[in-house]
């Protein structure tokens, strides 16, 4: 299988998540199971097959996150020596070329990825744009508008 590459506080996040789905989550759910099951007939209790459908989401949400922490490369990116180039981890700052806009971007896991925290997943067009250039380089990513040029102003490794 795959490794998913994580940052460590993405896989901060998902272990967290893990833990509040398995000490808080699954026993409110089992909880409110039994509470329906009180209730007497299963056929045409909706509060039981609620109850069931919620374990059902719940039990496939921490068999998920479980795997990806078990398949996890988590990179410190503050550990990372690239020589000034632009990897998984990184933080960069650049700047349109067309517009003179300039924002900074993380590059992250998939599960990580938000843009308005300024994190971007290794799997989006500007990311892989970004890989593997230095300070200086100008990427060329394929936009919905079409292609758009970025400037990398600087490469950080926070």
């Amino acid at each position: 299988m795959n490794k998913v590459p994580l940052t460590v506080v993405g896989a901060e996040k998902l272990r967290a998540e893990l833990h509040n789905l398995k000490t808080v989550e699954r026993p409110k759910v089992i909880a409110a199971i039994a509470e329906a099951r009180s209730h007497g007939d299963l056929s045409e209790n909706a509060e039981y097959d609620a109850a069931k459908e919620r374990q059902s989401f719940v039990e496939g949400r921490i068999a998920e996150v479980d795997g990806k922490l078990s398949n996890s490369q988590i990179i410190d990116p503050k550990l990372l020596d690239a020589e000034g180039r632009c990897v998984f981890a990184a933080t960069v700052e650049l700047e349109d070329l067309e517009s003179g806009n300039k924002v900074t971007y993380q590059i992250v896991g998939d599960d990580e990825a938000d843009i308005k925290q300024g994190k971007i997943s290794i799997s989006s067009p500007i990311a892989r744009a970004l890989i593997g250039k230095y300070s200086g380089d100008v990427a060329q990513v394929q936009a919905p508008g079409g292609i758009r040029e970025y400037e990398i102003l600087e490469v950080k490794y926070i």
